[in-house]
């Protein structure tokens, strides 16, 4: 018996459409991508491919407005892409994050290709908001002025297997006055302990044995619901989740640091001997100016007590320089804490005046050839003070999680990255013979040498190498498999992730 069978239905069913998502600015942007992607992938589009020629289907900014340099960066990446969009039929473009809360109709109005533009409230709408644009034809803007659903109740599509980010809340209350983000992410709203903790486990369950709570302001949390201790009890309840080793958190702000977040840091083992403590400036007037509510002395004062309860803590940084109205008397004044404080690293920027600041008002701005100047002095003496503290780790073992990125200089070096315990980069090499370990595998190894932005360490044989196999390489390898539509193969940790009451979170590969 012959069967005739319709074209139709012999038919390969048509691609998933394919999305990209472009990062800029912090870690907050960073985990919020994740949100973007999770939730596209939850509409049934796919992430497009880093070999892949042509651009993705629809491609997403997320974007940042605390520089000033964040809006030529993706007014540049538009207008690259305005023709692309000519050539593709069905391309989309979205912009949300920051930058598009504060411009709201100007990136249209400068951009009229882009399809979607939303806000730093309403992370959720994307799928529905482009779904609109293509049936209506037409731009869709949809920015709201208060948080629609918390982020973390979103889909994701995590970074990577073996580590992830929490937030523990959104939004700031302080009113520095170099910055714009309290009036783009509004006032703080505070996690419930018990969703942060079941979102933590929930990572745990799924291979990552690292995660980091975010915040805008860390050590504040708690206060929404009454209960300033919050934060060091939250850092002490994670300790208690079995299989999670390493535990960071960003960033906290000195006014609010106090000692019970300082004990829990010093108690709790998988909280890792680091801390990122932004200074901004180390001149009291201009620190007033800032409307930062703590002084110079207070700031030093912190770093000194972490350092007697934790006497291996990395300490890291944030210093703005050339505020308006800073003296050279005001700039030495930075000099000087930077150099009693000795930051493994910092951040360092130039002070870039934000529309809608107060600090944008201000008399007193500074010439851009007197802040550079600045700025440059600040990086050669930090840069110093880091390869100096980094030089005192030569010749101490130090416990490694590597990590996916590589070196630039890895192709001719050989050697693979990871992270100390007190984040600080180190590239490694295995010895000959040594088993290779994957990303989120832990290997204890000897420091051999230091540069001010990382430490090296070069076994001189297998007696200098140990490789521990984690639950989290193990993840990986899964992520891996499964982008290459490979069968998982079991694990230690079986590959089951739990839900605890929310939604399911992805491996992104």
């Amino acid at each position: 018996m012959s069967v005739t069978t319709d074209a139709s239905e012999t038919q390969a069913p048509a691609a998933a459409r394919t999305y990209e998502v472009r990062t800029f600015g912090c870690q907050m942007n960073v985990h919020d991508s994740e949100r973007l992607a999770g939730l596209l992938e939850d509409a049934g589009l796919s992430q497009a491919s880093q070999h892949d020629e042509a651009p993705a289907d629809v491609v997403v900014f997320n974007t940042c407005a605390v520089r000033e340099n964040a809006d030529n960066k993706l007014y540049g990446n538009l207008g690259q892409l305005a023709r692309v969009k000519e050539e593709r039929p069905g391309m989309q473009i979205a912009v949300g994050g920051c930058l598009a809360q504060k411009d709201r109709d100007t990136i249209l109005q400068r951009a009229p290709w882009v399809d979607v533009v939303f806000g730093t409230h309403n992370v959720g709408s994307l799928p529905t908001l482009l779904e609109r644009a293509r049936h209506n034809d037409e731009a869709q803007l949809e920015i709201l002025e208060s948080l629609d659903v918390f982020p973390s109740t979103l889909p994701t599509k995590r970074d990577n297997a073996y580590a992830g980010w929490v937030s523990i809340s959104v939004g700031c209350n302080n009113t520095c006055t170099f910055c714009i983000v309290p009036s783009l992410r509004g006032k703080e709203r505070d996690r419930r302990p018990g969703d942060i903790l079941a979102e933590v486990q929930a990572l745990v369950d799924d291979g990552a044995i690292e995660v980091t709570l975010l915040g805008q302001n860390v050590n504040s949390y708690g206060v929404e619901f009454g209960d300033r201790l919050a934060f060091g009890k939250l850092l002490r309840a994670c300790g208690e989740i079995e299989g999670l080793e390493r535990v960071r958190f960003t960033s906290p702000h000195p006014a609010a640091f106090t000692d019970d977040v300082i004990d829990a840091m010093a108690e709790t083992p998988n909280v890792m001997p680091q801390l990122h403590m932004p200074l901004q400036s180390g001149s009291d007037k201009v620190l007033k100016e800032m409307r930062r509510s703590y002084r110079s002395k207070k700031f030093l004062g912190i770093l000194d007590k972490v350092r007697q309860r934790i006497p291996h803590a990395a300490i890291t940084t944030d210093i703005i320089v050339g505020f308006p109205g800073e003296t050279e008397e005001d700039f030495q004044a930075t000099l000087d804490v930077v150099e009693a404080s000795r930051f493994s690293s910092a951040f360092t920027f130039q002070y870039s005046k934000r529309p809608g600041t107060p600090a944008a008002e201000l008399d007193g701005q500074l010439p851009k050839h007197i802040v550079q100047e600045r700025y440059e002095r600040l990086v050669a003496l930090q840069d110093r003070i880091s390869a100096e503290e980094n030089a005192k780790v030569v010749g101490t073992q130090v416990e490694v999680m590597v990590t996916a990125q590589s070196g630039r200089k890895a192709s001719e070096t050989g050697r693979l990255s990871g992270r100390a315990k007190d984040q600080r980069l180190v590239h490694f090499s295995v010895p000959d013979g040594a088993e290779q370990p994957r990303p989120g595998d832990v290997v204890t190894v000897t420091v051999t040498g230091a540069a001010a932005f990382h430490v090296v360490a070069d076994p001189e044989g297998m007696g200098d190498y140990v490789l521990r196999r984690t639950r989290a390489g193990d993840a990986w390898d899964r992520a891996q498999a499964e982008s290459c539509g490979v069968p998982a193969q079991p694990s230690a940790s079986n590959g089951r992730g739990v839900s605890l009451g929310m939604p399911t979170i992805g491996i992104r590969s």
